[in-house]
């Protein structure tokens, strides 16, 4: 990734979700795009952070980033960027 700035096609909101809801909520918005758009997801669940790699490997997309992050209150927040291939 390079250090331009990145701007996301679409936001997700996943946050409070529990597995399955935030990659099906990915699929169906990768799936309403077109080649290149970027999706950010925001997400509070662990198995994101294995759930969304494993999803854009397996689908062809490009996991451009991948990080963890403390809100206000100090919780753990999962962040990503997914360019559909």
């Amino acid at each position: 990734m390079s250090d331009q700035a990145i701007t996301a096609t679409l936001q997700l909101n996943t946050r409070g979700l529990r597995c399955p809801e935030p990659v099906m909520m990915l699929h169906q918005a990768i799936r309403k795009s077109k080649s290149g758009d970027i999706v950010e997801v925001f997400a509070t669940d662990n198995s994101t952070s294995w759930d969304i790699p494993k999803f854009c490997m397996h689908l062809g997309h490009e996991l451009l980033l991948q990080e963890e992050l403390l809100d206000d209150a100090g919780n753990k927040e999962f962040h990503y960027l997914v360019k559909k291939g």
